[in-house]
């Protein structure tokens, strides 16, 4: 990575434009050509340098509430269960892990009762005994805004 896509890399991460040409008005702050910036994005990207490129909403500040869940599921539902979450618009995040609550994921609703609903309902079509599924809710929040250089 050189001189340049750092400097793309810093742009990205904290000026990113709300406009409706925004790579352009991003190429003028670098000093390099829209179409040399574009390229350069999209090498990023296709390395794995760059994994994603999008805002993020505090769901709090909206009203909204979100929970972390764990699940226990045998091996070879594991598929199933990745299809029954992926159904879901309210889960964010799922991942495999290599324990014996194996699937985590994150469910983000407008109250506390949809979330239990939605938990209950997954829970229901797994087949999942209520021990098979933990509700861990953040006690405490902390944000970490992480800039790679």
């Amino acid at each position: 990575m050189d001189e340049p896509d750092r400097r793309i890399i810093r742009e990205l991460q904290e000026n990113f434009p709300l406009a409706v040409n925004p790579y352009e008005i991003m190429a003028q702050n670098i000093g390099m050509e829209t179409e040399e910036l574009w390229r350069r994005v999209l090498a990023l990207v296709e390395s794995g340098v760059i994994r994603r490129i999008g805002f993020s909403i505090d769901s709090r500040k909206i009203g909204y509430t979100s929970t972390l869940v764990a699940i226990r599921v045998p091996p070879d539902k594991i598929d199933a269960a990745s299809e029954v979450l992926s159904a879901y618009p309210q889960i964010t995040h799922s991942y495999l892990r290599d324990d014996a609550f194996n699937i985590w994921f994150t469910v983000i609703a407008e109250d506390a009762e949809r979330i239990s609903a939605i938990l209950e309902e997954i829970r229901q079509k797994l087949g999942l005994p209520d021990e098979a599924m933990m509700d861990l809710p953040a006690g405490k929040f902390f944000k970490l805004d992480t800039r790679f250089k």
